[in-house]
């Protein structure tokens, strides 16, 4: 089968991997290595908020520093730079920051090199108004095929115009009619792409000026990619209760439709249907019951029907097999495809998992497929991580960029805001909770994304630095605990303009009802609240049967009222409500135990952590095929060692289920935006 994520969508962009170096190799033939020990970089478009280009100059032997607070700024100089030069050691670094804007200290910053990266210089003939609002990774394939863009300085719409058919391969003189419409918005949505709302509103004028496609609620589906597939999943009935001829069991008139207007799709067109049974599969709309259909039908419409029985979910869990194996990223790709591929994978591995035996082929493709993709992270991680977290935070990429995200939001307007944090829980987790959350409460908007966990993958580094909006690396005190979080997250909002009154934050949370939260909740001057529910990391540490005890273990707490309660609670009294995970966990094989006592600062059963590195290589030393882990944004005496693969520092022989590592189920965690749809 053809995969539409591989051919069809932005079909007529030039391929990223082919292109992006070429933007990167232009800034950074800015920098010379050696020159100054500091390098002043006034980047007001963001050119060098990308994964890639920070990559590359970390590689090249640069250091890279942003200017955002003068309080951070200095802590993070004096600790993680200055010192390290008064000790003889000799790198560059790069502070990005203005001295008009931002205020750079003069004592630092005098004499050093100034380099200017502005949009003109790398688009003359583009409009630097557009070009500004895109994402930094899609300017890099922009620059490589804006030559053909002509020699005439192009205008707003003009370059809008031009970014949307070169760039996103979307043509809106191409629609003719209701397929080709429903083609274009399949091929967007299933990509995940999110446009800047100026494309938006230039292509959606463009597309209601076509005769025949003013019955479609494009001003809702074109820029919502929820909201499209919840317009899939209203008009599916109504499509195979026509086809079988019998009478609708859906709402026949069209008021009582939660998108009015068009009624009737052309799923039967063949570019659609290439979609339609990857989107039933993968779990983006979700299948009916509808026994009028009459058997056997195609392939494509079953996957839209809920038949029932192992033999259906044999095959759904076949076909995800074949989409993840031919999608695995390489160590070119970005965070963006990587975060997209684990929830695919994850999906993989949960049906999997709902299986009692999903069959010795099956379980062989499986394991196959799991070596592949740990193959393919291992080599990705320790070239792209570290550039992560200096990345803009919007949208996050890490776990600290989702409080920015946030108060971003209630900047704008949104004046109530719960994050809820699920300790320890992975992807595949997320899954069985938001199967269940969709059966309790079938009203529940879910905006599904991922984000990167801090390495190692314990509570203290990870659940700390998302309450503290910052790397561990500013936590150095309290890297071992977790009692400042409180703290932590008070500090982030006050520096935001709320007062101590008006954050709350709770823990301990899903063991029993809501009246551990009740109080708090219900005070009328509380604006921010965090929240961590234990229970799933509780059942991960008193797990004894293995990855499948623990999706079903999961189940049947998410079975239980008391997520879905505290949810409607939360919306009810007017908050935005974020969901997310510390850490998430694999299923590991024991490799023995380094048995080194009090030599450890910590001994998980993933990770050790050390604060002397000879130390550190002692205990390697027994552990060949174990990571030494660089301490990547953390505090320099904080020298983590993981264990090989899937393993654990346990008793060879020994299964838990456990966190710590670099794994993709324990790094790359669920973010979801939790709302209501309309009545």
């Amino acid at each position: 089968r053809a995969d539409p994520q591989r051919g069809g969508v932005n079909s007529g962009a030039a391929p990223a991997q082919a292109t992006a170096r070429r933007l990167r190799d232009e800034i950074l033939s800015r920098f010379t290595k050696g020159v100054s020990r500091i390098t002043v970089a006034d980047d007001p478009d963001g050119l060098l908020g990308e994964e890639g280009v920070l990559a590359m100059l970390e590689a090249r032997g640069f250091d890279v520093l942003f200017f955002e607070d003068p309080v951070a700024f200095r802590f993070a100089y004096e600790t993680r730079f200055r010192t390290v030069w008064d000790h003889g050691e000799t790198f560059d670094l790069v502070v990005v920051g203005s001295d008009e804007e931002t205020g750079l200290p003069f004592d630092l910053t005098a004499g050093a090199p100034r380099v200017s990266l502005r949009l003109d210089d790398f688009f003359a003939n583009l409009s630097p108004h557009v070009v500004r609002e895109l994402d930094p990774a899609d300017r890099d394939r922009l620059f490589a095929v804006q030559g053909e863009a002509g020699r005439r300085p192009l205008g707003d719409d003009e370059t809008r115009d031009f970014v949307l058919r070169r760039l996103f391969g979307v043509a809106p003189e191409t629609v003719h009619g209701p397929a080709d419409l429903l083609v274009l918005l399949l091929e967007r949505h299933y990509a995940g792409r999110r446009f800047p709302q100026s494309l938006d509103d230039r292509l959606l004028r463009r597309l209601c000026r076509k005769r025949g496609l003013g019955r479609w609620p494009l001003p809702t589906i074109l820029p919502d990619r929820e909201a499209f597939f919840a317009f899939l999943e209203e008009r599916w009935p109504l499509f195979l209760a026509r086809r079988a001829g019998g009478p609708a069991q859906e709402p026949a008139d069209a008021a009582t439709l939660r998108f009015p207007g068009l009624r009737d799709l052309p799923f039967e067109n063949e570019k659609v249907r290439v979609y339609l049974d990857n989107l039933f599969v993968e779990g983006f709309v979700k299948p009916v019951e509808h026994p009028i259909v009459p058997y056997p039908a195609e392939a494509w419409i079953q996957a839209g029907i809920i038949l029932g029985g192992t033999d259906t979910a044999r095959l759904r869990l076949e076909r995800l097999l074949q989409i993840a194996g031919s999608r695995i990223p390489g160590h070119d790709d970005d965070h963006r495809t990587w975060r997209r591929f684990a929830r695919s994978f994850a999906e993989t591995r949960a049906a999997l998992l709902a299986l009692d035996d999903p069959g010795r082929a099956a379980q062989h493709d499986f394991d196959q497929l799991e070596r592949k993709v740990d193959e393919a992270f291992a080599a990705w991680l320790p070239r792209r991580y570290g550039a992560l977290s200096s990345l803009p935070p919007f949208p996050p990429v890490m776990l600290h960029h989702v409080p920015h995200r946030i108060a971003r939001d209630m900047a704008k307007g949104n004046g109530k805001t719960a994050l809820l944090v699920m300790d320890g829980l992975a992807l595949p987790q997320w899954v069985v909770l938001r199967e269940e959350l969709t059966r309790q409460r079938p009203r529940f908007s879910l905006r599904e994304d991922a984000v990167f966990a801090w390495v190692p993958t314990i509570t203290a580094v990870s659940r700390q630095a998302t309450f503290a909006g910052r790397p561990p690396f500013y936590f150095a005190g309290s890297i071992g605990s977790t009692s400042r979080e409180p703290a932590l997250w008070k500090a982030f909002w006050q520096s935001k303009g709320l007062s101590a009154r008006q954050v709350g934050y709770a823990k301990g949370l899903g063991g029993r009802g809501l009246e551990d939260v009740e109080p708090m909740l219900g005070d009328s001057d509380l604006r921010a609240v965090g929240l961590v529910a234990n229970t799933v990391d509780d059942i991960m540490h008193g797990m004894q049967l293995g990855e499948r005890g623990m999706q079903g273990q999961v189940r049947q707490w998410a079975r239980q009222p008391f997520l879905a309660d505290l949810l409607d609670r939360l919306l009810d009294r007017g908050f935005t409500i974020w969901l997310t995970s510390d850490h998430g966990n694999i299923e590991a094989v024991g490799c023995g135990s380094p048995s080194e006592g009090a030599v450890a600062d910590l001994r998980g059963e993933r990770v050790r952590i050390y604060s002397d590195e000879t130390l550190r290589d002692q205990v390697a030393a027994r552990f060949p095929k174990a990571k030494k882990w660089p301490p990547l944004r953390l505090p320099e005496d904080y020298l983590p060692l993981l264990a090989p693969g899937r393993q654990a520092f346990v008793a060879e022989g020994k299964t838990p289920v456990c966190h710590g590592g670099a794994s993709i189920e324990e790094v790359i965690v669920p973010l979801i935006r939790i709302g209501r749809a309309a009545p």
